[in-house]
C-alpha cells in the first residue's frame, strides 16, 4: 500500500515521527509540495494525508487506487467531501487536537494586550527602568481581567475551554449563541468559531459598531471571519481599542498588508495550534484513523 504525506512540514517539523503511520505501508512524506504537484506524486496511492493542499474530485479521478484521504487537521473545506463520496472514498479528520494550546494562546494575546509584558521587558533591557525617577515603570496602562466580561463566539471544544480560564480569571462569560446582543456588549470579544460560505466576514462596520465602545477582539479562529479594511478603521478610531490576531484573511500576508500598521494591534503568525503536545496528537491520531478504516472501523470518518 502506497501512502503519500503531501505537506506534512508544519506538523512534524523534524522533531516528530511518521513511523506510525509508515508501518502500513510504503510512506512517502513530503513537507510542502505546491498545488500542481499533488497528481504528480499521488497519482498510485492509495492513502493521501493532507493539511491544506486541496483534494478535489479531478485529483481523486487521477489517483484510480485511492481509497483514503486523512486530514492532518481539524478543518476539511478543503477536501471536496461529495466528490469523495460518490467515489467511496474515505475522509477522516483529528478532532479537538488543539483545544488547549489554541485556549492558551487566546489568554497569551489578550495578557500581552493588558500587560504589555514584551514592551516592559524592552523598556527595562533598553535602560528605561534604571533611569526611573520612581521604583516602578509603567509605560502603558495595566487592565486586570478579573471583574471584566468576555465574549465567545463558536462555543465549541475551544470556545468551552476559553470559557473555563476566562472563569478561572474571574470573568464574567458571555456565549453569543445564547445571548448575541449581550456578548457584543462585552469588555473582550473572542471568536472561536469555523469559516464558512455564510458567515465569511461577518465582523464587518455594521457588526462592530454594535459592540462596546473600547472592545478588544481576538481571533485565533480564522481570517476569513473579519473584514480587514472595517477592522483596521475601528482600530484607527478606537471603536476597538485593541486586538490580538493569531489568523489573517490569506495567509503567509503579503509584506505591505494595511493591518501591520494598525495601532494597538497584536499579531502572531498562525501558530496558537503549534504546541509539541498537540503536534504529536495529530501524528497519533491520523495513524489511528487509517488503522480503524484498514480494520473497517469509521473513527474520526467524515465520509
Amino acid at each position: 500500500m502506497k501512502i503519500v504525506i503531501l505537506d506534512g512540514g508544519t506538523v512534524n517539523t523534524g522533531d516528530l515521527s511518521w513511523s506510525s503511520i509508515e508501518n502500513f505501508g510504503t510512506l512517502e512524506a513530503y513537507d510542502r509540495l505546491p498545488q500542481e504537484k499533488v497528481i504528480e506524486v499521488a497519482t498510485d496511492a492509495d492513502v493521501i494525508f493532507t493539511s491544506k493542499l486541496k483534494i478535489t474530485a479531478d485529483v481523486m479521478d487521477a489517483c484510480p487506487n485511492l481509497k483514503f484521504i486523512g486530514v492532518i487537521a481539524t478543518g476539511y473545506d478543503n477536501i471536496d467531501i461529495q466528490a469523495a463520496k460518490e467515489r467511496n472514498i474515505a475522509v477522516c479528520n483529528v478532532p479537538g487536537y488543539a483545544k488547549e494550546p489554541v485556549a492558551q494562546h487566546t489568554f497569551a494575546l489578550m495578557l500581552e494586550i493588558t500587560n504589555q509584558v514584551a514592551l516592559h521587558d524592552r523598556a527595562v533591557k533598553t535602560g528605561e527602568w534604571t533611569d526611573s525617577p520612581d521604583f516602578c515603570l509603567v509605560k502603558t496602562p495595566v487592565m486586570q481581567l478579573c471583574g471584566k466580561s468576555l465574549g465567545i463566539i463558536g462555543y465549541g471544544a475551544i470556545g468551552k475551554r476559553v470559557a473555563e480560564i476566562g472563569r478561572a480569571f474571574g470573568m464574567e462569560i458571555r456565549i453569543y449563541s445564547q445571548d448575541p446582543e449581550a456578548t457584543l456588549k462585552s469588555d473582550f470579544i473572542s471568536l472561536h468559531c469555523p469559516a464558512t460560505a455564510e458567515n465569511k466576514g461577518f465582523v464587518n462596520k455594521e457588526f462592530i459598531s454594535r459592540m462596546k465602545d473600547g472592545v478588544i477582539l481576538i481571533n485565533t479562529a480564522r481570517g476569513a471571519l473579519i473584514q480587514e479594511e472595517d477592522l483596521l478603521e475601528a482600530l484607527v478610531s478606537g471603536k476597538v481599542a485593541a486586538a490580538g490576531l493569531d489568523v489573517m484573511n490569506g495567509e503567509p500576508p503579503r509584506r505591505d498588508h494595511p493591518l501591520f500598521g494598525a495601532p494597538n494591534l497584536f499579531i502572531t503568525s498562525h501558530m496558537s495550534w503549534a504546541a509539541l503536545d498537540a503536534r504529536s496528537t495529530i501524528c497519533e491520531t491520523s495513524a489511528k484513523n487509517l488503522a480503524s478504516f484498514l480494520e473497517g472501523g469509521n473513527l474520526n470518518r467524515i465520509v
